[in-house]
């Protein structure tokens, strides 16, 4: 969601905050504004629209050159995207960039209306002014500002991420944290703060993450982490994210990129974890024998990870025998704790950051069950938290709608029940091989073989771009993979998607079918091929306009085939046809595709 950056040292920060906005702009926002500490005091720029419309309201006010500047990409919650309501806020001597919510800003604000204007609808003006209120006298020491700083966020309600200026602290940046991301960072001239990594690529790649509750200080000379009411030196860790990953390359859009990248991220997340053709997790620090004392599975995330989790259902019965149940990360802490001690709890999210799948966590932690995280984000709070985590090492995705994500979510799962399955004798090592071989050979050669067939796929988009309302059908896998299907043309092309089974359809939801209707109908489980084919057969006989994925019945009025290879091969082969069609109807229709309208890349409120 929001995203901030902020820089202290000898270096042309405005420059440096203006081109970290930039790249954070895959987070999706609304708003942005940059604050400087320049000859006049610390300046304030902002507006609402993208950062290029910044970029020329700051060429305009001609700052001067500056060497300590915080700046911020807002996702509106409290307050419409306006100027005013746009982040840095001052109250005060202080100044704030905030990621996150503010539960009680209401109680805040009516609490200090008597000391303090407030001129926005925003929860952070209010967090702006309690800091204020508490640190901004001009006279304590670092340690009283710090302890100080900590009292005013003690009396906050909700998550926070914050970046702070003070008029009479020039040079020093001050980060906390709790709930919403943040790391500290130490570059060639300075140190810097980021809501991720991706933002300072280009600049460093010495970074530290706050944990929940540390206050950071920066100067352009050193960085100081508070813990506890103890100071000590971060100790830098390396990113293995590189600047090449982040960059378009020619690509028209980062989620063209993306989706071409998804073989080859395939094979990364699997061969890392096969040993002697086989399933090996021990890297990951999953000991043999580990899936023998459950006797079921939970899987909670939220959008594609959860997706991801539905096929998951398939997968770890199928393979496993497991019982296997998906829960939408912002409901499962609301359910009675009725799992029991024998359940793996397995979180899924991309960023390791997403609130309501950390949310679950937590919950299920507390009621004493395993959790296992399947992530994308080393050190992220996701990863941290959970007993067991694997990486999908799908690399920088910079699109808001996930694909790469998502195909790697799924390889890992994938891998992860033949992995069960072996180990309780539901398959046979044969077996365990044989869609070992296909995870890493087929899936990449079936998901090239359709990438390749943008034509063909563009031919259906050029249907669906003149409709505003698409069904997703399936059965099965399908069905699952109907949910995303639906999921990223609604994302991206703004177009109305519904996925159903199949089977559901004469249950109600046939009566929205009328003349031309687009009715995507998914066939690459091939478990039902015959009754999915009777499905096809109703909807065209009530006008809809067929395109099959995987099907060979011939009442369809687009057929895109699938590659004729193993189960693996064809799902994933149909996760490439439904990515690729959604994307070709939003380039058809003009959107704006790497950022979508009101999405965040990293949901990090509830």
């Amino acid at each position: 969601m929001c995203g901030i950056i902020g820089y202290t040292g000898s270096g042309d920060a405005v420059s440096k905050v203006k081109k970290g906005l930039g790249i954070l702009e895959y987070r999706g926002y609304d708003s942005a504004g940059i604050a400087a500490e320049t000859d006049d005091g610390i300046r304030i720029i902002k507006c609402t629209g993208r950062v290029g419309a910044l970029i020329d309201k700051l060429e305009a006010a001609d700052t001067g050159r500056s060497t300590c500047a915080i700046g911020h990409t807002r996702w509106a919650t409290h307050g419409a995207p306006t100027d005013v309501n746009a982040h840095p806020h001052r109250a005060g001597k202080t100044v704030i960039a905030h990621n996150g919510i503010i539960e009680n800003s209401g109680g805040i604000k009516s609490l200090l209306s008597g000391e303090y204007s407030f001129l926005s609808e925003t929860d952070m003006e209010a967090a702006a002014a309690l800091i204020d209120r508490y640190c901004g006298d001009g006279t304590a020491d670092t340690d009283e500002q710090v302890q100080a700083l900590l009292s005013a966020c003690g009396e906050m309600k909700g998550s926070y991420a914050f970046g702070i200026l003070f008029d009479d602290r020039p040079g020093e940046i001050y980060a906390i944290r709790r709930g919403s991301p943040l790391l500290i960072a130490q570059g060639s001239d300075g140190y810097y703060i980021a809501s991720d990594m991706t933002a300072l690529i280009e600049f460093t790649d010495k970074y530290y993450p706050l944990a929940e509750g540390e206050c950071a200080i920066l100067t352009p000379d050193m960085a100081a982490v508070y813990s506890d009411g103890n100071m000590r030196r971060p100790k830098w860790r390396k990113s293995t994210v590189s600047a090449e990953q982040a960059r378009r390359d020619g690509y028209t859009h980062f989620m063209e990129k993306e989706m071409l990248e998804q073989p080859q991220s395939v094979k990364r997340a699997v061969s890392v974890r096969v040993k002697d053709g086989l399933p090996d997790f021990s890297s990951d620090g999953i000991e043999p024998e580990f899936f023998s004392k459950f006797s079921k599975i939970r899987i909670a995330a939220c959008g594609s990870a959860m997706h991801a989790g539905r096929m998951g259902i398939h997968l770890f019965r199928d393979f496993s025998g497991l019982e296997c149940e998906v829960s939408e990360g912002s409901e499962y802490r609301y359910y009675p704790p009725c799992d029991g001690k024998n359940t793996l709890m397995i979180v899924i999210s991309q960023s390791g950051e997403t609130a309501d799948t950390l949310a679950a966590l937590r919950y299920a932690k507390s009621a004493g069950l395993d959790t296992l995280a399947i992530v994308n984000v080393p050190e992220s709070s996701i990863a941290r938290e959970a007993d067991r985590r694997l990486y999908t090492h799908a690399g920088p995705e910079i699109a808001v709608a996930t694909t790469k994500g998502y195909c790697t979510q799924l390889a890992v799962l994938w891998l992860l029940a033949l992995s069960a399955g072996i180990e309780r004798g539901f398959i046979t090592e044969k077996e365990g091989r044989c869609g070992v071989e296909n995870l890493l050979s087929g899936v990449p050669d079936s998901m090239s073989d359709i990438l390749s067939r943008r034509a063909e796929i563009r031919a259906a988009a050029e249907i669906l771009s003149r409709h505003e309302h698409v069904f997703f059908i399936g059965r099965g896998y399908d069905c699952a993979m109907a949910d995303e299907g639906a999921l990223k043309l609604k994302e991206i092309s703004y177009i109305h998607a519904e996925a159903y089974p199949a089977g559901e359809l004469k249950h109600g939801t046939i009566s929205l079918i009328d003349e031309g209707t687009p009715v995507i109908a998914l066939s690459a489980g091939l478990l039902t091929p015959d009754k999915t084919a009777g499905s096809i057969r109703e909807v065209k006989s009530r006008g809809a306009y067929v395109v099959s994925v995987g099907g060979a019945e011939d009442s369809a009025d687009l057929r895109i085939s699938l590659p004729e290879t193993s189960l693996a091969g064809r799902i994933f082969a149909s996760l490439a046809a439904v990515q690729m069609l959604a994307y070709e109807t939003a380039v058809l229709r003009g959107c704006d595709i790497d950022k979508p309208r009101n999405l965040a890349k990293s949901v990090t409120v509830e």
